[in-house]
């Protein structure tokens, strides 16, 4: 919850108004897997909490806009990033997204930073992962000592939202949208 960047195990900790919580679901279905991620406001959540929420998905937005054919792996990154730093927020660096298939984490790796026009050129076929993992205060991470659940260093919250994307000739296809109920915004 909160400050939780990726990997929290479930606890007892209850949950209040005010908090956010992301939720990491992933599947394998016939040999393939599909990976996708949401945060959720509990309750009534301050407009600054909003604002990250927003901005974050509207980064991942972004991202999956690059994917088209023979762009490279890196404009993905070098949009969410643009985007996010241009709302005042952080993006994580020691997360990134990756290529699913037949394994969950898959080659190329998808940093959510970084310069446009490099790495693995995009090519049909191809299918993605992209995460965006966006902290409302700095940028760095640690573990914890379980060894596994990753936090923000300053205790800012932080934020993760993903698809798995295909790349094809008509542009992106994104796997794992979710429908939106009548009435709600989001995804």
């Amino acid at each position: 919850m909160n400050e939780q960047v990726v990997h929290g195990i479930p606890n007892r900790t209850a949950m209040k108004a005010g908090d956010i919580v992301s939720l990491d679901m992933g599947v394998r279905l016939n040999g393939y897997y599909g990976d996708s991620a949401v945060t959720v406001p509990i309750g009534a959540v301050s407009e600054d909490v909003k604002r990250l929420l927003r901005v974050t998905q509207e980064a991942l937005d972004q991202g999956i806009a690059q994917v088209k054919l023979g762009g490279r792996i890196s404009d993905i990154g070098h949009a969410i990033q643009q985007h996010v730093e241009a709302n005042g927020f952080s993006v994580v660096r020691e997360f990134v997204g990756h290529g699913i298939g037949a394994s969950l984490h898959e080659e190329p790796q998808i940093a959510n930073y970084g310069e446009p026009g490099r790495g693995p050129r995009l090519a049909e076929g191809m299918t993605l992962a992209i995460e965006p993992m966006v902290n409302m205060g700095k940028p760095a991470v640690k573990v914890l000592a379980d060894g596994w659940t990753a936090v923000t260093k300053d205790g800012s919250l932080s934020a993760h939202f993903e698809h798995t994307v295909a790349v094809t000739k008509n542009g992106p296809l994104v796997l794992t949208m979710r429908p939106v109920p009548a009435g709600k915004a989001g995804r």
